[in-house]
């Protein structure tokens, strides 16, 4: 048995109340093309039914309640399209990690510098992180040696959001993209 795609959920974009959904309101302040003015609940409905389209709470949380006369369709359709165009604009910042060794070999550094690379230029920030094993720990200024190589060579794309950190056993640094302004 097939499930049938459910509708999504648009209720964080259109929470509006419409037509006789308004309720306990006696006067609601109407916005038409002619202008702004208070009538009666009932009047305002009248008129959006005259003119066959709804009668939209704009805001509900005043003394007397905002009132639109307005087709909801083609509205939640226009909600619905500049959502959408706000999440395409939208560029959501990752952290990749770079893991490297003290004692790595210059082809391996290579190839995890051309990554860095390619993640500051797509905008991500990187994290580089150097992990000691064993008496490594007794040469650290071997690791902050190649920490500080690694951030050097990427300062064409990146810069350090602060000074390499020996953290236990691993040296840390968080590299951002430069802004392409």
């Amino acid at each position: 048995m097939q499930k049938r795609p459910q509708p999504k959920n648009t209720d964080k974009i259109f929470n509006h109340r419409i037509n006789e959904k308004i309720t306990g309101v006696a006067q609601v302040r109407l916005v038409t093309d002619d202008g702004v003015m208070i009538v009666s609940f009932d009047e305002a409905l009248r008129r959006a039914k005259e003119e066959n389209l709804d009668l939209v709470e704009v805001s509900g949380d005043q003394e007397i309640h905002v009132c639109k006369i307005i087709d909801y369709g083609k509205y939640k359709f226009e909600l619905l399209k500049k959502s959408k165009e706000a999440k395409k604009k939208q560029h959501v910042i990752n952290v990749k990690e770079v893991k490297i060794r003290p004692r790595i070999e210059q082809h391996d550094y290579d190839i995890k510098k051309r990554h860095a690379v390619e993640f500051l230029q797509k905008g991500d920030k990187v994290k580089v992180s150097l992990r000691f094993r064993g008496r490594e720990m007794m040469h650290s200024e071997l690791g902050m040696n190649v920490v500080n190589r690694m951030v050097e060579d990427l300062k064409s794309v990146g810069t350090p959001e602060r000074e390499p950190v020996l953290d236990g056993r691993q040296i840390v640094v968080v590299i951002s993209p430069l802004s392409a302004k």
